[in-house]
């Protein structure tokens, strides 16, 4: 049984980046996804990343709720 725990920092090691917290505040500052592109297709991903990413949120598996939280980070809110 895993019982490890998923947040943030756990997804972004996971993903095989930085994972403190100014690397998370970095990595969020200078990636953005556009509104309407899932963040498994984002460009910045690698083949490997993307995968585990769109695993996560296709199986709902333990990660899918911080990949959530991760993709509403990064979405670029269109100005009304």
């Amino acid at each position: 049984m895993d019982t490890s725990t998923h947040d943030l920092a756990a997804l972004f090691q996971q993903l095989g980046l930085g994972h403190s917290p100014q690397e998370i505040d970095h990595f969020i500052s200078t990636h953005q996804l556009p509104a309407g592109v899932s963040l498994a297709k984002a460009n910045f991903w690698t083949d490997a990343q993307a995968t585990f990413i769109k695993d996560a949120l296709l199986l709902d598996s333990d990660w899918a709720e911080v990949v959530d939280k991760l993709a509403a980070r990064l979405t670029v809110v269109a100005p009304h």
